[in-house]
């Protein structure tokens, strides 16, 4: 093999190594891009269910408890509630004795 012949085939390799360090990269990315990704949105899916769960549930079951109005008879068709059941429901509202912030 001839010195011109051997030098382009050193580079070449050269080139051939130097391109797949940078495509393994681009998929490492990419892999690290996806899964940052899914993460974000179970965290943006998952934590108004989360918040719901701890903190306005058992505000709406101690709402629902006092108004003496039961939630599973007051609602109409598909489930929304009609007009005079929401009406008692923010008179409980305003009948409860919030305590008050110091």
């Amino acid at each position: 093999m001839d010195p011109e012949t051997k030098k382009l085939l050193e580079e070449t390799h050269a080139l051939a190594k130097d391109n797949h360090q940078m495509l393994r990269s681009i998929r490492r990315g990419q892999w690290m891009s996806l899964m940052s990704t899914i993460v974000i949105w179970v965290a943006v899916l998952a934590l108004p269910l989360y918040l719901y769960r701890q903190y306005l549930q058992p505000l709406i079951e101690q709402v629902s408890d006092t108004s003496g109005v039961a939630t599973s008879t007051t609602s109409t068709l598909l489930g929304i509630p009609s007009f005079p059941n929401i009406q008692n429901l923010i008179n409980s509202i305003k009948a409860i004795k919030w305590p008050s912030a110091k």
